[in-house]
């Protein structure tokens, strides 16, 4: 469990984030929602030590991230694993070497075990075969799956996803989803997921934080997000049609 205990950020004298209490749950996939500009980006740099909060404590399974020194918290980024958005991947590296990557940094292995890692990972992402291809020889999806299989590749505890579907078709977000979803309950990670696509909060999404303004404004499932009375969250949630029909039928479905 990652607990986020009163935190507050303020860049040149403002105020981003203002006093955001909330946790993210072992074992299941944890959301931030809000629109652009919210914070939701600047509390997951908090969170992960990229930035350094003006006030407040980050706890990792009841360490305190906050006030560690630098050797410390290297111990704890060797447990957290990252998927970006733009996977990120390097072009000069095969897609094996991408995924030993973390191992060539972080692990005391041979470069035996180190492949045999990584074909572990690859597999678990349906990527089998795929090792020696480069990043420009696959798919934006299989790129994706790529960086998913990076980001397991040390068994983290904690595995951090920035808008993981972001310039995917609609069929290959289903997919990058239900593999988050598998590897959070599979390896019992605490996962967070950055995102705006309301398709995955509603799916795969068993926590979800909404941040509004700097400030943590709503926190709840994916089945109380429906029935919120919540106007910044409903303005938020409810913008496309698509989502106020989702809404109706689950509330007329609530009266049977």
């Amino acid at each position: 469990m990652i607990e986020v205990k009163n935190i507050s950020k303020s860049f040149d004298g403002k105020m981003v984030l203002q006093d955001i209490q909330t946790s993210f749950e072992k074992g299941k996939v944890n959301f931030i929602i809000g629109i652009s500009g919210s914070g939701k980006s600047v509390l997951t740099k908090c969170v992960v030590g990229l930035m350094e909060v003006n006030k407040g404590e980050i706890e990792f399974d009841g360490r305190n991230f906050t006030i560690m020194n630098h050797r410390q918290r290297k111990e704890i980024r060797q447990d957290i694993g990252m998927l970006f958005q733009g996977s990120a991947l390097f072009d000069s590296l095969t897609v094996e070497q991408n995924v030993m990557f973390p191992l060539e940094m972080f692990a005391t292995m041979s470069k035996a075990e180190m492949r045999k890692r990584a074909d572990w990972c690859l597999e678990r992402v349906n990527l089998v075969g795929k090792n020696n291809l480069f990043p420009s020889e696959i798919s934006g999806g299989m790129q994706k799956r790529t960086g998913i299989a990076r980001a397991i590749a040390m068994n983290p505890k904690y595995l951090f996803c920035d808008e993981p579907n972001s310039g995917l078709d609609p069929q290959t977000a289903i997919i990058i989803d239900n593999l988050i979803r598998e590897i959070t309950y599979d390896l019992g990670c605490t996962t967070v997921v950055v995102s705006h696509d309301m398709n995955s909060v509603m799916e795969i999404g068993d926590s979800i934080n909404f941040i509004h303004a700097g400030q943590l404004w709503w926190k709840g499932d994916r089945r109380e997000i429906l029935f919120t009375e919540n106007k910044e969250l409903n303005d938020f949630v409810f913008a496309s049609e698509f989502m106020k029909e989702i809404r109706e039928i689950m509330q007329k479905e609530s009266k049977r």
